[in-house]
Parts: C-alpha cells; sequence; structure tokens
C-alpha cells in the first residue's frame, strides 16, 4: 500500500492503480498534509465516507503529477506555517488545474493568497469554537444549518474583496468560507467533532463537488490488523508494555486474538514510580491473572527520581523519563528472549511529537512522547499508530474489551512527571499522587468520571499562604482540570459543577498538608497544547 504519494512515476501510478482496483474504486482525493496535527482525522473521515485519499508531498508533488494522477479531488490541509512570514513548499500551478479543491484553515489562505486576496495577520485570531454563519449558499453546505459551531485555529485572515464569493463568517472572521471558481475554502477544521457538521461538508465536498459516485467497501479493522500482526509475529516471543490505560490494553487484546493458544509467548511488563494511584490496580486486574498473558510488576522510583534529579523544563523531564522506560523495556525483552516489542501508541502520539506523514511540510513537535522516536532491541509492533483515541476504543469494542478498561481517561506516558511543574522530587511526587486519588476517586462518586475525556491535576511551583488549626505558612497551588473530546487532537474544559469543586479543593486542602490552594483551569485546546 502506498502510504504518501511523491511523484507520478510509473511505478507509483501502477500501485496507486493496483490499490484502487482492489478497493473497487475509480476515484480518489489527494490531501496535501501541511503539517497541521489534524491531518490523519481528515483521512480518517474520508475513510468512513468510503472514499480513497491520499496524502501527498507538498514539497515534492508538482502540478504535472496531479494532472497525470487524476484525482476526482484536492484537499489542502491547515499547518502552523503563515503564508505571509513562512510560505509553506506547494506547487501553487496545483490551483490552476479546475480540480475541485477544499483549503482548510492554512489551505484556504494559501489558495485565497493565489488568486489575488490579501492575507494578513488577524488583530483578532481565533481558537476554539465559534458560529460559523452561513451567508451564500454553495454544495460544500447542503442540508446544513444556517448558523452552526466550528473549531477555528488560526492567527492569520482573508480579507474580504471582490475576488472571492463570501459563503460563511463568523464574528472575528469575515471570510470564514468562501469560493473562487473551483476552489473552495474554510478558516475553520471541519474534521474535528466541535465542528458540529463537519463531516457532513466533507460529504458534500466528495460527492456533490467532486462528482465522486462510488465508495470501496468497508472492512474490518480489528480483523485486518490482528491478520497482519499473526503474519508479523508467527510463533515468536512479545513484550508489551501496559499502563493500565486503553490503549495499551486494545494492544494487548489484538496479540491475545494473535496469539490464541499459545503459552508463555507473551509478557506485560508494567512500570512502576511516576504511574497514578489506580493503575497498577488495573493492570493486576485484568491481566495478572489472565493464562494468555504474563505480567511483570517493575518498580522504578528509585531510576525515575534519579534521572530527573534537577531537571525543570518539561522537555527534559520528558527525555529524562524516556531513558529510564527503555531501559527497563529492554530489559524485559533480554531476559524474556523476545523478538519484538509491543506499544499503545497512537497516531496522536506520533504527530505531536513532530512524526506522520513524513511529507516536506515542517509539523509542529508539541511534546516529546515517551513511545515514540525509540530505537530499541528489537523492532516495535504499533497496530494503534494510524487511529486517534476514538477509533482505537472501536477496535477495542470489536475484540471484546471491557468497558471499565476502554473508558479509562488517557494518562501520559511520562506519568505524574509532567503534572507536576519544576523539579520531580519524593516529595512533590507523593504530593501529585495524593491529590489525583483524592480527584478521581470523587469524579467516579459523583458520577462524572465518564462524562469528561480526560482529568487531571497539576501541582504548580507557586506557592500560597495558609493557615490551618492554629498554624499558618505556604503551600503548593494546585489547579485541577477536565476536558471533553473525542480523539484528543482538540479538547473543551469540562464546566464541573461548582459544589463538586468545592467538595474536592476541601478534600485535598485538609488531607494533604503541602496543598495551600487549590484552582480549576478552563482552558481550551487549542490554544493549550497540552492537557498531560
Amino acid at each position: 500500500m502506498l502510504s504518501l504519494f511523491k511523484s507520478a512515476d510509473p511505478e507509483t501510478l501502477a500501485e496507486i492503480a493496483e490499490e484502487m482496483k482492489v478497493r473497487k474504486t475509480k476515484h480518489l482525493i489527494l490531501l496535501f498534509s501541511m503539517g497541521s496535527q489534524f491531518d490523519h482525522l481528515i483521512v480518517q473521515t474520508l475513510s468512513k465516507l468510503g472514499v480513497y485519499s491520499l496524502v501527498a508531498d507538498p514539497a515534492s508533488v508538482t502540478a504535472d503529477d496531479v494532472k497525470k494522477l487524476q484525482p476526482a479531488g484536492i484537499i489542502v490541509s491547515g499547518g502552523p506555517a503563515s503564508v505571509q512570514d513562512e510560505p509553506p513548499p506547494f506547487d501553487n500551478k496545483i490551483f490552476d488545474l479546475g480540480i475541485p479543491t477544499l483549503g482548510v484553515c492554512l489551505g484556504f489562505q494559501m489558495w485565497a493568497k493565489h488568486v489575488g486576496a490579501k492575507v494578513t495577520p488577524q488583530a483578532k485570531r481565533e481558537f476554539g469554537v465559534h458560529s460559523l454563519r452561513i451567508a451564500h449558499d454553495d454544495e460544500l453546505f447542503d442540508g446544513l444549518a444556517r448558523e452552526t459551531p466550528v473549531l477555528e485555529s488560526h492567527g492569520d485572515a482573508i480579507f474580504p474583496d471582490a475576488v472571492i464569493q463570501i459563503l460563511g463568517s463568523t464574528t472575528n472572521s469575515p471570510v470564514a468560507a468562501g469560493r473562487y471558481k473551483h476552489l473552495v475554502g474554510v478558516q475553520f477544521h471541519p474534521e474535528v467533532t466541535e465542528t458540529l457538521e463537519g463531516a457532513r461538508m466533507y460529504e458534500n465536498f466528495c460527492f456533490k463537488i467532486c462528482k465522486i459516485t462510488d465508495r470501496f467497501p468497508a472492512h474490518n479493522v480489528s480483523e485486518a490488523k490482528i491478520s497482519e500482526l499473526r503474519e508479523k509475529i508467527g510463533d515468536k516471543k512479545v513484550v508489551i508494555a501496559l499502563s493500565g490505560g486503553s490503549d495499551s490494553s486494545v494492544v494487548a487484546y489484538l496479540l491475545k486474538e494473535v496469539l490464541a493458544g499459545k503459552k508463555n509467548v507473551l509478557l506485560g511488563v508494567y512500570i512502576k514510580g511516576i504511574d497514578r494511584p489506580d493503575d497498577e490496580a488495573y493492570v493486576q486486574k485484568y491481566f495478572g491473572s489472565e493464562d494468555w498473558i504474563k505480567l511483570e510488576i517493575v518498580d522504578a522510583t528509585a531510576e525515575f527520581l534519579k534521572a530527573l534529579s534537577g531537571k525543570t523544563e518539561m522537555r527534559d523531564k520528558r527525555v529524562a523519563m524516556r531513558d529510564v522506560y527503555k531501559a527497563v523495556l529492554n530489559e524485559k525483552i533480554k531476559s524474556f528472549g523476545a523478538d519484538f516489542i509491543a506499544q499503545g501508541t497512537l497516531y496522536t502520539d506520533l504527530r505531536e511529537s513532530g512524526f506522520g506523514h513524513a511529507t516536506g511540510a515542517r509539523i509542529a513537535e508539541i511534546k516529546v512522547h515517551h513511545n515514540t522516536g525509540l530505537d530499541f532491541s528489537v523492532p516495535k509492533i504499533e497496530p494503534l499508530s494510524d487511529q486517534v483515541k476514538d477509533s482505537a476504543r472501536s477496535i477495542g469494542r470489536d475484540i471484546g474489551i471491557p468497558e471499565d478498561l476502554i473508558w479509562r481517561h488517557p494518562f501520559p506516558g511520562p506519568g505524574l512527571v509532567v503534572r507536576i511543574e519544576g523539579e520531580v522530587n519524593e516529595e512533590s511526587l507523593r504530593i501529585a499522587r495524593a491529590v489525583d486519588g483524592i480527584y478521581i476517586e470523587e469524579l467516579r462518586a459523583a458520577d462524572l468520571y465518564e462524562t469528561v475525556w480526560q482529568a487531571g491535576a497539576t501541582v504548580t511551583h507557586s506557592m500560597h499562604t495558609f493557615t490551618k488549626g492554629d498554624d499558618a505558612g505556604a503551600g503548593h497551588v494546585v489547579a485541577l482540570w477536565a476536558v471533553t473530546s473525542v480523539n484528543g487532537f482538540t479538547a473543551r474544559f469540562a464546566q464541573l459543577p461548582y459544589d463538586f469543586l468545592d467538595h474536592v479543593s476541601r478534600r485535598i486542602t485538609n488531607e494533604i498538608r503541602e496543598v495551600g490552594s487549590v484552582v480549576y483551569r478552563i482552558s481550551d485546546k487549542p490554544p493549550s497544547a497540552d492537557f498531560a
């Protein structure tokens, strides 16, 4: 399967033709990946529609290549670049081919500037959810409400003039959607769940604007992955890094199907030290007494604290814990005699770490994930690396994972390390674990745990005066947060009840002497990049 289109040489065109034959389709959408954190969601959305999409490298694909390929339509995604200060690599002649093209955010700004519209830095930038008001009928918006929520994340704006027909606007963007002949564009991201009718927009683009008349048959993703893993692994042995979360659990259950009936070929390794209070309990409950997997728990607290000593910057701390993570797993690979190491790596992890589609476009490194870019002593198995959180959960359900595991909140691989500002030491680690334990316990008790996608607490380096009993002193400010999301690429803060927050705050300040104050964080993603 061709994963990236770089040029229309005969060999590549033959490979694409073969895949289209397998998919029983004569149409495809060419997606130019410009480095957006949301690119894979576009691929996933089109896949759900039964539309074959091929990711293209904007740094190498020319207009001549596109003419030879003859796609039914083109999508130019968003990205971190600016058409003003950092023009992204792209052959603008592609916009002149007459092929229906959808520009998303940066992609819209690119074709708008190409046709002569003015694109300028925006005085009032737009991040988060805004209301799109549709001003002009267009096939892109067929069947949509005249006003609908959309997710914005941009700093440049398209100036309204006579060049572009304005299709819609938001409060801060007079040209939130527009058209010029065969070119249509939106300043928001239809591929994220916060854009309520985004999937319908992509459906309209594919079937009404691009006139695609066939859809390739849907296939069972889990069955395909099990088949691929069975062929790759055979009778060999596997070590899997288990965290107690949903992603590594899905991979474990996939391996259960692959290695069915075989004994002592799958070792689950749980690494203690920077974990949540209840992580080990979940791993023990669901994997500790199973006959298809052997579980080993490694207490690496001392190693983590030694590696983290003196580290205060978040990136440095992430990198430091990776060394311990890798060393522990390599040791277990050696002692177990494993041939592969399996991880629950998601596409989200890769993309936020600066990996993903290997195009010439710059991809922003949002954060260094613990499970990306590591070279182990044996080959890696990462069956979820083309999935995001919600689709990975769907695979889990398909293969029978208990809902209790599937709906565990996502937790960062670096664990409590990223929930402690400044240096991580024995005291700060103890405080972070105690705060997290109270918060999650109370969310469950109040039946709020499953209403939010993720929740946590950050032990800040800010100190606040407290009076407890007849004593006074200064204690840490703890920031609680909770967000709603589907895939982890975007998130909105959860509006937890005030009486709940009051109760949790009282418990934390009463039970943990070192905490002087509790606050609640209300930032969305974007603009906030990390909820850890």
